[in-house]
This record gives C-alpha cells, structure tokens and sequence, in this order.
C-alpha cells in the first residue's frame, strides 16, 4: 500500500513538472532553438566570420525588438500573468542598445537607421500581445532575455574580436547585464517564477506556441 502511495506520488511528482511552464517551453521550442542556433548568420557570427554593417542591421533590429517588448513590459508590470517576471534593473536592454546605436551610428542615429520590414512584423506583434494578449507576454520575454543570458556573453567576445571593438565595452552594452551577478542563479530564479504563475494547461500550451513564434521573428 505505501509502495502504491509513492508511485502515485512521483506519478503526480512527474506530472506537475511536466506541467511547469519552464519544462513546456523548454521541450516546446528545442526544434525552434536549434533551428534558430543553426541559421547562417548566427553560425557565420560564432565563426567569428561577421561584416560590421551585419552587425549593425542587427543591433538595429534589436533595438526596435527591445523598446517594444520593454514597453509592453512596462504596461502589464503589474498583471497577474506577467509581474513576477518584471524585472527592469536586471534584465531591460533599451538603454544598454541605446548606447550601442551611438556607438554605431553617431549622436544623431535616431535620424539615420529605420525598423526593417522583419523586425518591424516582430515589433508589431509584441505590441498586439502587450495590449490583448498580455499572458502570452512572457513567451517573449523568456526566448530574448533568457537567450541573451546564455549565448550573450559568447557573442560579446566573438563580436569584439572580430569587430576589432575596444574591450572597454563600447558597442557591446547590450551583452551585458551590469545588475546580474550570477547568470546561472537568476536563469534559475526567472523560470521558478515562471513556473509559479497561477496558469491553466491551455494558457501555458498557448505561450509555447507563442514562444516557437518568437523564435521564427528572431530568425
């Protein structure tokens, strides 16, 4: 009989992480993630093989990524569905990518670049989920931010390297992330939080499905 009871323990054990968001999204989008690992940019840029003005496009679209998301962060701080994972001091990047642009681009770069037609489907979307469908909203904030955590500090070097970039930071503040001691810790806090959302089954099938769209904008 005891025996019983802990196999339907560890059975419901199981279950209930399978049921964690953090599980769902990280089965759900692997094929999106090694796809998203395996496009011609990012295997040329880990190569170390990248043309400044690549890496600009790319810082661009980053920025019109980020401002969007982080303004619809800013809105939904305090809903339910996404307020634990509201974290500006450690994690927002419109300011860090702000500087990257000057760098890039000059003091007057907000005349100088526009939003590409991809990044600005991207953007779009982020703004319609913010105001409509603001429980999907961490889909998004978990496929950049939690992406920027782990692969970021690799570009970083790549990208200074073969930029020839002053090691002092200039032109790679988006990798870093001042107010995150321990990337590994925080990941770890991030998806606990995540995981502690008060979200049915259908709600968190509908944010892994938004996360494998987020993956597609990315590429």
């Amino acid at each position: 009989e005891s025996e019983k009871k802990s196999s339907r323990a560890s059975e419901k054990e199981n279950h209930t992480k399978m049921a964690d968001l953090s599980e769902l999204l990280k089965e759900g989008t692997k094929e999106a993630h090694d796809r998203a690992e395996n496009t011609q940019f990012v295997k040329d840029f880990l190569k170390g093989n990248i043309r400044k003005e690549l890496f600009k496009l790319a810082t661009t679209a980053l920025y019109f990524t980020y401002s969007a998301l982080e303004e619809e962060m800013e809105r939904n701080k305090d809903h339910p569905a996404f307020a634990p994972l509201y974290f500006p001091m450690e994690l927002h990047r419109k300011e860090a990518l702000t500087k990257d642009m000057e760098y890039f681009f000059g003091e007057d770069w907000e005349e100088k670049v526009r939003c590409s037609e991809a990044a600005q489907k991207y953007v779009e979307r982020i703004h319609y989920v913010g105001q409509n469908e603001p429980e999907l909203l961490v889909a998004h904030a978990y496929t950049r931010y939690m992406g920027d955590l782990s692969g970021g500090q690799v570009l970083k070097k790549v990208a200074q390297r073969a930029l020839k970039l002053p090691s002092t930071g200039e032109g790679t503040q988006f990798y870093l992330f001042e107010n995150v001691d321990n990337a590994q810790q925080f990941k770890q806090l991030y998806r606990a939080r995540m995981n502690a959302l008060d979200l049915n089954l259908k709600t968190k099938e509908r944010i892994v499905e938004e996360a494998n769209r987020a993956f597609e904008y990315n590429m």
